[in-house]
Formats: C-alpha cells, structure tokens, sequence
C-alpha cells in the first residue's frame, strides 16, 4: 500500500462503486480470508495487503467517508481528517483478530504448510520421476509425546488464562475501542503448564527435524506447477493436524525446443538449395532424433509437423505435436565457381518457378509472425 498513491477502494475489494453495504463486507471478509497470517507466514507484503484492505473496508463501510470518497477521492478524506493508522497493532495477526476475533483457544490449531521446490529436464518432465526432497519441518516432540513435559511429571492448569487458553484486553483503533481476544503468552493456547518442562523441546511439545519424502512427478508436468502432498506440513500445535507440503516444480529451459502447451516447437536450418530440391532430414526429439520430410519448393518460415513427439498431456497422457519451423539458410560468402552456379540457375527460373499463391498480405502476415516469434 503506498502512502503517496492510494488505490482505489473499489478496486482494492473488487466490488462495484454501486456495491451494498453487504456486498462490501462479504468482499472484506473473503480478501481477509486470503491474507490471514496463518495462510501468509512465507509473504513478507501479507501485512501491508491486510492494512490496504482494511482502509479500503474502513473507508466504504462508513457512508460519510464513502460519499466523500466518491465526491472528491483520496484528498478529499485527507482534507476532511480521515487518515488510516494500524501501528497500534503489534503483527497482521492482531489486526486481523482486532476485526475478527481471535481463532486461537485451547483446542487443536492446524499446522502451517511448507512450500520446496524441484528442478528438472524437459525431458524429466516429459517421462515423469520420483524424487527424494529434503527440508525442515516442525514435528511433535517424540520424547515428551508432544505434551511438553517431561515424562512422568505433572501438567497443571495455567494461572494466567486461568486454563482458558486466551486473554482479553481493550485496544483504541481508528474504529473505536474493541476488545483483542489473543493466545495466552504464558501457555500459548494450550491452558495447561507442565511442572517439568521436556528437557528435548524446552515444553513446546514440538521440535524442527529434517524430514525427507519420496514426490511423484507426473509425466507432461510444466514449469511453475505445484504439487501438494496432503499432512506432509508442519505438525499443528496442541496436537493439531499438520499442514500440507507443496513442491514447486521448475522445468529447465531446453535451448533445443520452446514449449506451447503439450506441442514442442524446434527450428531447422534449411540451405535454399535444399528447400528447393526437397530433402529428408534429421530433426531432434526430446530423447533422440527422428527424419523428417521437407517437400520441395518449402518456403522461409514454413512449419513441418511430427505427430506424437510433444509433451505427454497430463489429463489424458496423450503426447502432443513437435513442430519444426523452417528456417531457410541463403548461402553467403560464396566463391566464383558457385556465384556462376547461381547465376546460371537464376538465368534459367522464370514466373512458374516463383510465382506463389500467396497474396502480398498474405506474405506480410507470415513473415511479420515470424518475426515476432
């Protein structure tokens, strides 16, 4: 959110200018949702998105400030005294229970989920793999059974929260006095204190461990697409249900090929002479090579196609198309004997051998794609 130039709150909320009260909050509370602190651990701008969405909710949630929005925009708020302030909040997660209410409690709270990414070849991706990722996660103590004692000792009820997991305390906001329900800081939600903390995880019931898992890559995946294993996460606190791992999957460019969906797409290098005779070649796939027929007479930029030598599509397994754009080479640095060569050619090509069934617009828009390409 930036200070010189606000956006607009219409836009911030996705909502129409003619939006209902109730539309407007029902917006609020789905962007909230979106930001909220446990979902947005790994984005350092999660607070400043929640702080530009609450201005915007503060602004079209109060009809004075949102006709005088609507009049006169962001300098006209300015000049009637509305200026947003956040800082009396500590983190993102006591402005959002400032306008929600607290989540936390005594009961079991879900862990966070962990994100690793995985590198491969396109023609990796093109087969599929199974792969070993290593990172950290946290898990339950295994010593203390995740009770955060230390075995055989007692647990008793906590004197601050007076085993309620929560404390209550009243907050001025640029929305008045609320009042902040928030985890117990003495007993962080549980409501209960071991005597004895474990001498392992220091009575947190939980420690971080490098964990290892086997992920399963699907034959056709591309780059930038994400898989997610289902309570592989971190573990949750009090005993809570872990999270879930994403593996982000980066596909290594392959300077031999562009990808288009499942097609494959390769250039070939074509002597003129040879796009003239018509030849068989050799072009490359993804794991060896294949020949290719180029009629003659092939024109600059045309495209051949070898069916099945794409990518696997990840529905239906179906492999796509390697499409081979020609590139037509013209001979350069020629000596005298093959200048007198072409020479005599040319002295022999007459209308039937050039004329083509293009129109001139039809040759723009191909090569002009071309080049773009």
């Amino acid at each position: 959110m930036s200070a010189t130039t606000p956006r607009d709150p219409y836009d911030v909320l996705g909502v129409a200018r003619d939006a209902a009260e109730q539309d407007v909050k029902k917006a609020f509370r789905r962007l909230a949702r979106e930001l909220h602190p446990d979902v947005n651990a790994h984005d350092p701008n999660a607070e400043e998105k929640f702080k530009e969405a609450a201005e915007a909710y503060e602004i079209l949630s109060d009809p004075e400030r949102r006709a005088t929005y609507d009049r006169y925009g962001h300098e006209g708020l300015r000049s009637g005294g509305y200026a947003p302030n956040f800082d009396g909040f500590g983190s993102i997660g006591d402005l959002f229970n400032a306008f929600f209410g607290s989540s936390g409690g005594s009961g079991p709270a879900l862990g966070g989920d962990i994100a690793v990414s995985v590198e491969l070849t396109l023609l990796q991706a093109s087969l599929g793999e199974k792969l070993d990722v290593a990172f950290e996660a946290i898990d339950h103590c295994e010593h203390c059974n995740g009770n955060g004692a230390e075995p055989g000792t007692p647990i008793e009820r906590c004197s601050r929260c007076q085993g309620s997991g929560q404390l209550q305390s009243v907050v001025r906001t640029p929305f008045g006095q609320m009042v902040r329900t928030g985890l117990c800081d003495a007993c962080h939600g549980d409501g209960r204190l071991p005597t004895s903390p474990c001498r392992e995880c220091q009575g947190h019931g939980q420690k971080t461990i490098e964990r290892s898992e086997q992920v399963t890559i699907p034959a056709g995946i591309a780059d930038g697409q994400r898989i997610r294993l289902s309570g592989r996460g971190h573990a949750g606190e009090r005993r809570g249900p872990p999270g879930d791992l994403y593996v982000l999957v980066r596909v290594r460019p392959d300077e031999r090929f562009v990808r288009e969906g499942d097609d494959l797409i390769t250039a070939l290098d074509l002597p003129a002479p040879l796009a003239a005779l018509g030849a068989t070649l050799e072009v490359p796939t993804l794991d060896s090579s294949t020949s290719i027929e180029v009629p003659p007479g092939t024109q600059p930029s045309s495209v051949l196609t070898v069916r099945g030598k794409g990518m696997p599509s990840l529905r239906s397994g179906r492999h796509g198309n390697l499409r081979v754009v020609v590139n037509v080479v013209i001979p350069r640095n020629l000596d005298a004997a093959q200048r007198e060569l072409l020479t005599q050619l040319n002295d022999t090509l007459t209308d039937h051998n050039l004329r083509s069934e293009e129109s001139v617009f039809a040759k723009l828009r191909r090569v002009l794609r071309h080049q773009a390409e």
